[in-house]
């Protein structure tokens, strides 16, 4: 059984932990990597529950962020109301156990109890294994999307084409 809540504060050392790992995972397969983030942005989504945890067993299984505005990368679209969801990191002690879906569930139920319309999420790069792995989870693919403004965005951003996704509801 799982369990979805908003991270604390008590979480940050494993959050920027799963970042890490991730980081390492993607260093030797992909052009693009997430930059280290900053310790103040990480904590102003948890002050704000934007930063959300799965459990499994008490351990923190995987986690993400959410947002309702993205214009930025969204651009026109951001004036759909929508739930955003941004770094999804999983603890590699509980991979294979489709919780990037268990996820995507929870983002359904969460954005319709928000009165949003769509659930959406980015990726920077032509990455074919995540594109099919968000299809797989319920994602419609919209396909590759050169930004106009990165300024203020994270770095990563810089690098190449996102890739976008979003679930109608």
């Amino acid at each position: 059984m799982f369990q979805i809540q908003n991270s604390t504060v008590a979480d940050i050392n494993e959050i920027f932990r799963l970042y890490q790992i991730a980081r390492d995972y993607q260093k030797p397969r992909y052009k693009v990597v997430w930059p280290l983030f900053e310790q103040s942005l990480i904590e102003k989504e948890i002050a704000t529950k934007h930063q959300w945890k799965l459990l499994i067993g008490g351990k923190i299984a995987c986690i993400w962020a959410t947002t309702f505005n993205d214009a930025l990368i969204w651009e026109e679209r951001d004036k759909d109301p929508s739930v955003y969801i941004h770094r999804i990191a999983t603890n590699p002690d509980f991979r294979g156990q489709n919780l990037v879906k268990k996820m995507v569930d929870w983002s359904i139920k969460y954005a319709t109890k928000n009165n949003k319309k769509f659930v959406r999420l980015d990726t920077v790069g032509e990455n074919e294994k995540l594109i099919q792995h968000y299809k797989k989870c319920g994602f419609t693919y919209l396909g590759l999307h050169k930004l106009k403004n990165t300024q203020t965005l994270p770095t990563h951003y810089t690098i190449d084409d996102v890739a976008l996704f979003e679930i109608k509801l």
